[in-house]
């Protein structure tokens, strides 16, 4: 009965979107179905998700394998504390994003392909989450590039179609690299088991080889995180996406790199690297330090917004360069905050859009007076971003910080501390530009109100709550993150899971 259950658990979080997907694709023409279909699906991604993290905490780690194939041979999906975090983090961004989208100027023309599209996004995510072997973690991400291409192209504009052939073409070498990498594990191996990996390529002969292929597995992750040097395909794409699709792009996409990532790290290759150490710390110095600096250059909020999620990523990196469970805890909890705070900021940049007629800086001003519960909301997910207590930002940072000057590393730390304040400029300068200073003239201005102020503010009102609530009560979201640094650092229960007891 308790394994029917674990089994149901993993499988409903993949099998929800699928069939999401499926009907709202057959349902195409009919919006008003479609988006019961979507509203129905992301309710249930809610329930299924925080049902998975109850059964992770109540049980640990649990695997489940697909056609009763035993392990390493079949499909295995596993779930630990960190795996089912993320995908209960997932289903509310599902949520936020459906609820927003109906109201979002830009989306109107497009509903029907959207409604399919976000299924299949949430799908190839869910899925990477919960991958237990390296060939199905590449089918989900070949499943979430196939469906994020469709959905940058939506609105089907010049810059937009540009945006998505660079997006594409760049993440398609990535994702070649990481086929390359899967086929070199194999022959040195003999399985894709990530939980069979672990045991093996400490046996492996040639060392040389495995840290060749963990290079290989870090750039391919990388370029899936948009860390430093592999960021350029992110400022080129994002800020030509609509809104709805720009906040679960922002929120979710590269989480899944570094959520690969630290799997890799934790799992495969446990502090058995010399090199790997050196590496991480470099590759987190330079994506605080390019992004943030992109962010501070620009004067458009998409622009903005789009540097900050590439220098967000190195806060994420830090903890996974230091590698103690508190490090990589600190990771965990940045994660899930930066989900919520990165798509909410997206979402508010294209309410901005609607009340004062732009993305630039130059042609914004005078919301505050205009709309001010729009300026709170803002400003709690903006300085939630820069760090400042008592929002979420602050304690992942605290935690992630800490970590750096704990392990010695304090040029990095101070790094971080340095990209936080530039941090804090840059969304100061998108406050006192569009909210504070007074409208150019000519500017143009709509009023937000009735259903339509609803469906905009209302999901970021939501996840703005959720930001506080981390703040405010911190500590069980602080212990949570450090049993599953703890867990991910421990490796054996993830192992026994998957394997059971056999040596």
């Amino acid at each position: 009965m308790i394994a029917a259950r674990a089994d149901w658990l993993l499988a409903l979080p993949v099998l929800i979107p699928l069939l999401a997907c499926a009907l709202s694709a057959a349902l195409r023409g009919r919006p008003l179905v479609q988006r019961a279909v979507t509203a129905t699906a992301a309710a249930a991604m809610l329930v299924s998700g925080a049902a998975l993290v109850a059964e992770v905490l109540g049980r640990g780690v649990i695997a489940s394998q697909m056609g009763d194939w035993p392990a390493p041979f079949g499909i295995t999906m596993v779930a630990d504390l960190f795996a089912a975090a993320m995908v209960a983090i997932t289903a509310l961004i599902y949520a936020a994003t459906a609820a927003y989208a109906p109201a979002d100027a830009g989306m109107r023309a497009q509903e029907a392909l959207w409604h399919p599209l976000l299924a299949a996004l949430v799908l190839g995510v869910a899925g990477a989450f919960l991958a237990g072997d390296l060939f199905n973690l590449y089918v989900w991400f070949e499943v979430m590039l196939i469906a994020s291409f469709g959905l940058l192209v939506l609105g089907g504009g010049r810059e937009q179609l540009d945006a998505a052939v660079k997006y594409a073409v760049l993440n398609l070498m990535a994702t070649t690299v990481f086929l390359i990498a899967v086929g070199l594990v194999y022959g040195l191996t003999g399985t894709l088991n990530l939980a069979d990996m672990a045991r093996r390529m400490p046996q492996v002969p040639n060392q040389g080889a495995a840290a060749a292929v963990a290079f290989l597995l870090l750039a391919a992750f990388g370029a899936k995180a948009a860390v430093f040097p592999l960021f350029f395909w992110l400022p080129a794409s994002y800020h030509t996406a609509i809104a709805p699709v720009a906040a679960i792009f922002a929120g979710l996409l590269t989480k899944v790199g570094v959520y690969a990532m630290i799997r890799l790290v934790t799992l495969v290759f446990p502090a058995g690297q010399d090199w790997m150490a050196p590496l991480l710390w470099a590759v987190a110095a330079g994506t605080m330090v390019v992004g943030v600096l992109g962010a501070a250059a620009h004067w458009d909020i998409r622009r903005i917004l789009s540097f900050h999620i590439i220098s967000q990523i190195g806060y994420m990196i830090v903890g996974l360069a230091v590698a103690t469970p508190f490090a990589i805890a600190g990771a965990v909890l940045y994660i899930i905050h930066h989900i919520m705070v990165k798509a909410n900021l997206f979402l508010v940049a294209g309410a901005i859009r609607r009340a004062g007629g732009s993305f630039s800086l130059a042609a914004l001003g005078g919301l505050w007076r205009r709309d001010p519960w729009l300026g709170i909301l803002f400003a709690i997910a903006a300085l939630s971003l820069a760090g400042l207590p008592p929002l979420s930002g602050f304690w992942a940072k605290f935690m992630v910080v800490k970590s750096g000057f704990d392990a010695g590393w304090y040029a990095l730390a101070a790094v971080a501390l340095g990209t936080g304040i530039l941090t804090l400029y840059s969304m100061l300068k998108i406050w006192i530009e569009a909210f504070w200073k007074e409208p150019p003239e000519g500017a143009a201005v709509v009023a937000l109100a009735g259903r339509e102020r609803w469906l905009l503010l209302g999901p970021v009102a939501a996840l703005a709550l959720v930001t506080l609530g981390i703040g405010l009560w911190a500590e069980p979201f602080a212990a949570y993150a450090l049993a599953a640094g703890e867990q991910l650092a421990g490796r054996e229960a993830y192992i026994a899971a998957v394997l059971g007891a056999r040596p």
